[in-house]
């Protein structure tokens, strides 16, 4: 078959994040570079912004405005071998020496697989009304094709009638990167045959749970799997290869589009779509085309072809900021109506946000706000409302929004009950996220990440990202003075 000419356009302009004139002798960051040493920053202060804005002393969210916390299947569910669950690539990427900072692996975790009733009652105490969770692809189909695991299929029910009996909303999310291994063998996300395999999964659970009124998320984060985990190392497969990696954007763009089309074949309740991690891009002086290179490869390479049915034109090249990637490889991989299938419309689009990103004009990352303790992680609370504001302004048939993802870890890996940087940090960014709401940003649901401290990918269980403390030792959990902080937000339906 003729592979067709690729429709790639202009994306939009940069202008819907705002320009900072900055070039003050900031430091470069690397966009697959290890995290700095150097300690991280302090906190921001929680009501002023570099614009002047100053949040009211309340404000408050629409009516009917969801309240959650999430997790992840491999992070917190342990039981990596119980009831018939095949290896993912995570297992394997674990098992290899020196790939997790602190040697531990998926197993316990935080043994939700065994404690999920008990967790559920928590969120329930905490006041919460929603609970985004993952399933695990190898529980359901263990070699990633064939045969279903119905021990699988049925745990996952259990959970979600779980939270149904107990007034909560569930947040699914299929794929939050545990592929599994067999998949991998086969060449993985670089392998266009994986997209189907997905939708045949993805299907599975559509008919699983076809009555329950969930928020379905497709994928997590295409960009992290493509990006630190083929093009990178620092995740898994660690393939270390961008070619791979460009071929991974695609096939889990559509793989998402696919599951869109099975969840409206199977006549699925409640609504679908992706979940993207997104940053506002600030360019130095003299670096805005760099920045615009940038925000198409980290942000409208991944918005475009969900929302408009193309490709940015200025994500791929060896201009300073974009991929250094095989522009032509990349075009070959979009066939016949891929675009029209990933641009299959959605009922929700989940925005993860963690940060931003600077870039100097050689196409230098800089870090123009503090760290967190994650290294990668610069802390800017009002760069979530522009990416709000942003979306709404771009795409004019944007769906309802939902924030998916947002936190932080404790300066301490040891874990903090009182965790002062936590709760300032979700304090600001709700009051941008509020603040967006004001101005007319349809936004549903948030999500904060995460509800436990888990296991933190190639950190381990040394950085700790909850806002329930768990013991390792015992695994006793304790709401930390965030999630009691979180919960007067939820009871409120405001925050101040």
């Amino acid at each position: 078959m003729d592979q067709p000419t690729v429709r790639i356009t202009d994306g939009p302009p940069i202008a819907r994040r705002t320009v900072l004139e900055m070039g003050c002798g900031l430091v470069g960051l690397g966009l697959l570079a290890a995290c700095s040493d150097d300690a991280p920053l302090p906190a921001p202060t929680p009501t002023a912004t570099p614009t002047g804005w100053v949040a009211p002393a309340s404000m408050r969210f629409p009516d009917g405005f969801v309240w959650g916390a999430a997790t992840s299947a491999f992070q917190v569910e342990g039981s990596t071998t119980a009831d018939g669950r095949g290896p993912s690539i995570w297992d394997t990427f674990c098992a290899q020496p020196g790939r997790i900072d602190d040697g531990s692996t998926g197993d316990p975790a935080a043994d939700q697989y065994v404690r999920w009733e008990s967790d559920l009652d928590l969120m329930v105490g905490l006041g919460l009304q929603a609970y985004r969770f993952s399933v695990s692809w190898p529980r359901i189909v263990p070699e990633g094709s064939g045969p279903v695991n119905q021990k699988g299929v049925d745990h996952y029910r259990r959970l979600v009638d779980g939270m149904l009996d107990r007034g909560l909303h569930p947040a699914i999310t299929l794929y939050h990167w545990d592929l599994p291994q067999p998949l991998q063998d086969a060449g993985g996300w670089a392998n266009r045959d994986t997209a189907d395999r997905f939708a045949e999964y993805a299907a599975v659970m559509f008919e699983a749970l076809r009555d329950v009124e969930a928020t379905w998320l497709t994928i997590n984060e295409p960009k992290t799997t493509a990006m630190v985990g083929y093009a990178g190392t620092e995740h898994a497969p660690g393939l270390g290869d961008l070619d791979a990696g460009m071929a991974s954007v695609h096939h889990q763009l559509l793989a998402h589009g696919k599951a869109v089309r099975a969840f409206r074949s199977v006549g699925g309740a409640g609504g679908i779509g992706i979940a993207l991690n997104l940053m506002p891009v600030y360019p130095a002086e003299g670096a805005e085309q760099a920045a615009r290179h940038l925000d198409a490869a980290e942000n409208r390479l991944y918005l475009d072809p969900v929302l408009l049915g193309t490709y940015p034109d200025d994500a791929v090249g060896d201009l300073p900021g974009q991929l250094g990637a095989d522009r032509d490889a990349f075009e070959a991989l979009v066939l016949d109506d891929d675009l029209e299938v990933i641009s299959s419309p959605c009922d929700v689009l989940a925005v993860q946000y963690y940060g931003v990103a600077g870039i100097d004009k050689g196409g230098s990352w800089l870090q123009l706000y503090p760290r967190s303790p994650a290294g990668w992680q610069q802390v800017h609370a009002e760069g979530l409302y522009e990416t709000l504001v942003g979306l709404r302004a771009d795409y004019p048939d944007l769906p309802p929004l939902v924030i998916s993802e947002n936190g932080t870890p404790d300066p301490d890996p040891q874990g903090q009950i009182d965790d002062p940087v936590r709760l300032e940090f979700l304090r600001t960014h709700l009051q941008q996220a509020a603040r967006a709401v004001d101005e007319g940003v349809d936004l549903r649901q948030y999500y904060a990440w995460s509800l436990l401290d888990n296991f933190e990918w190639a950190r381990g269980m040394a950085q700790r990202w909850g806002i329930v403390h768990v013991d390792f030792d015992t695994q006793e959990r304790t709401p930390k003075a965030s999630a009691r902080w979180y919960a007067g937000v939820v009871a409120a339906n405001a925050v101040a």
